[in-house]
Parts: C-alpha cells; sequence; structure tokens
C-alpha cells in the first residue's frame, strides 16, 4: 500500500528515458486525489474484513501510535466534537491510540476563499445593464439578485418566498420588510393553517420546494439558517440600509409590470413566477443571470466571484468593512455559529497591504 501511494504522488514514469518497469505509465497525481483514493480504498477494505466471506487481513492495518500521534488524535477528537450539539452522548473509542501503517499525505492549505465575492464596482452595471433589455429592465431578476447581494441571502432561499412575504416596513416609511420562512415549519399566511406545509398541500398543487427531488425543476435548497422568530423566519438585512427602498421600488415594478400572476386552476403563493404563471425555477434564473454576467463583459466563473454565490460573499465582506464585528455579522447572515461568517469576511492579500500602508 505504500509503494502504490508513493507511485501515486510520483508516478511511474522514469522521466530520463521515458519509461516505465511497471508498464503502468502513470502520470503524478495531487496531494488531495491520492488521499481521497487511500481514504476509499481503506475504508473499503476495511468493510471486506468484516464480510463472512472474505478472510483476508486488511490492507491498510492499525499500529499503535506514537505518543506524539496519540496527543494529535486526541486533538482531532475534541476538535471535531466541539460544534456537536450531542457530544456529550460519544464514546471515547481506544481508535486515539493507533494510527494506520500507511496515513494520508499532508497537505498544503490554500487561502483562496476571499476570490469568490462579487466584484463591488460591478453591482451597479449587473443590475441596470446586465438586466436590461431592449430599453426594458427585467424587474424580477434584477430583484433576485438585490435580495442576494444587498440582503445577503442565498440563491434557494429567495425561490421559498411568498409573495406576502414582502411588505411595507412598519416603522420605516418607504422601505421594504422582507422575511424569509422556513419552506415547511413557517407560519402560514393563512391563519386556519398550522405551517406552510400543511397550507400548499391544501391550497395549492405544490408542496415546499425543498421536498421536490433534486432533479425535479421545482426543487430548491435549504440550508436550516438561523431563525428569528418563533413564527420560524429572519428578517433580511439590507446593507447599505438605504437599499432597502430601492429593493422595494424594484418589487413595486415588478408586480405592477412583469408579474405573470398564477392560473386560476393552478394557484400559489410564490413571490416570483416564470411566463407561464408557475412558479420560477433556479434552473431558468440561472441561465437568465449568466446571460446578464456576459451581457456586462464579464465571465461567469467562480474563481471571479461571477456566480450567484458571489454575491453573499460580497454582502459579508460589505458588512466586515463597514464596522460590524463578527457576532453582527452572523446575525445580519443568519449563521448558528459565530465562525461561519469568517470564510466571508476574508480580506485580499492586496487589501491586507493596502491596509498596511494606510497605517504608516
Amino acid at each position: 500500500m505504500k509503494a502504490f501511494t508513493e507511485a501515486l504522488i510520483t508516478g511511474t514514469i522514469d522521466p530520463t528515458n521515458n519509461t516505465d518497469p511497471l508498464e503502468l505509465y502513470w502520470r503524478p497525481r495531487t496531494v488531495r486525489d491520492t488521499n481521497n483514493l487511500l481514504f476509499h480504498i481503506t475504508h473499503y477494505t476495511d468493510f471486506l474484513v468484516l464480510q463472512d466471506q472474505y478472510s483476508s487481513n486488511r490492507v491498510n492495518p492499525f499500529r499503535k501510535a506514537t505518543s506524539y500521534e496519540e496527543r494529535l488524535n486526541w486533538c482531532a477528537y475534541y476538535h471535531k466534537q466541539a460544534n456537536v450539539f450531542l457530544n456529550h452522548l460519544s464514546k471515547r473509542e481506544h481508535t486515539q491510540q493507533q494510527v494506520r501503517m500507511v496515513g494520508a499525505f499532508k497537505e498544503s492549505m490554500h487561502d483562496t476563499e476571499y476570490a469568490t465575492r462579487f466584484p463591488e464596482d460591478q453591482i451597479e452595471r449587473l443590475l441596470y445593464l446586465g438586466f436590461e433589455q431592449g430599453k426594458k429592465y427585467d424587474f424580477k431578476n434584477q430583484a433576485i439578485t438585490f435580495l442576494m447581494n444587498y440582503g445577503g441571502l442565498r440563491k434557494s432561499e429567495i425561490f421559498h418566498i411568498f409573495t406576502s412575504d414582502i411588505t411595507l416596513h412598519p416603522n420605516r416609511k418607504h422601505e421594504a420588510l422582507v422575511r424569509v420562512y422556513h419552506p415547511e415549519l413557517g407560519a402560514s399566511p393563512d391563519p386556519y393553517f398550522k405551517n406552510r406545509r400543511e397550507y400548499l398541500l391544501t391550497n395549492t398543487s405544490y408542496k415546499p420546494r425543498n421536498n421536490y427531488q433534486f432533479s425535479e425543476r421545482l426543487y430548491s435548497g435549504w440550508k436550516t439558517p438561523l431563525l428569528t422568530s418563533k413564527q420560524g423566519y429572519f428578517e433580511v438585512v439590507f446593507n447599505p440600509p438605504e437599499k432597502a427602498k430601492e429593493f422595494l421600488s424594484i418589487w413595486a415594478n415588478y408586480l405592477k409590470f412583469q408579474r405573470i400572476e398564477p392560473a386560476k386552476n393552478s394557484p400559489h403563493p410564490f413571490a416570483f413566477t416564470n411566463s407561464k404563471g408557475e412558479p420560477e425555477t433556479i434552473k431558468n434564473f440561472h441561465r437568465l443571470y449568466k446571460n446578464a454576467i456576459e451581457r456586462i463583459g464579464l465571465t461567469y466563473n467562480k474563481d471571479l466571484g461571477t456566480t450567484e454565490h458571489g454575491h453573499r460573499h460580497a454582502y459579508g465582506f460589505r458588512a466586515r468593512m463597514t464596522g460590524l464585528n463578527q457576532v453582527e455579522i452572523q446575525k445580519a447572515m443568519h449563521h448558528k455559529s459565530p465562525s461561519s461568517c469568517l470564510v466571508y469576511i476574508k480580506p485580499t492579500l492586496e487589501e491586507v497591504q493596502e491596509r498596511l500602508r494606510m497605517i504608516r
């Protein structure tokens, strides 16, 4: 097994004469690929050992850990258990006292998450040039993109929103109040029903969109954000705050001029509809969004921050730049753990260098 993993890392071809005595002609693989293959082979053969018809020994057996390795195992164990809600029920097994004969290669850590945020100087161009066709604005996709960038919402969360979830703010005139409810357990817009699941199944031919299969067109995921109300919702925090007024204007224009109402024989409460009045799909929005990105001369690419999720990264970093602390950013982004927002607020190397120049 050790020779196998080393062959994966180095390849089997002799570079001096381009020959391979093993006749495998493997090119070198990355450390990540090698560790993945080692992991799967090890665990699969461990499974085979437990089967009655399999009598061979483990391909990658255990050996007694050194004191240093045992300390590392315990550190890894406690780190893994730190954020587990029922960690007091976990058994402290003796596995910390042993390690594999062939262990994983150490992999270099790459800190590149900062590159995924949408360029701040391009968001207005995207909203007002990318979503413009024939001197007409596409208010629906403007509104969806607005909620991602200035509201910090995940793309999937937006497709659970009902029309009744977007209202006038009761305390701030001319601002929108947007609430995102749990797609199943959130309060129903009709108080007669206990939750949204019951409401949808009783009144429409639809069900909560996270209940569809991943392959179905109406599917929209739900990542269990931090809900701030007993009614099962959280409120969108616009940043900058004045964008709540701008969003309200876009939303009003969408309702007034472009939203196609659902057919009378197929009603539904979802906020965004397609050309037939059916609930808009993530797939169709993705197509239109990608077209808008390319219309303003950008390339749709995760590494450039121009994908849909890049807007949430932009929102988190903007919150950091306005001076919000980690706990405040956690609340604004609806994370359950304060550490979850750290990936969204990392500066680039150039920004760190610029900050140092300003200190001088």
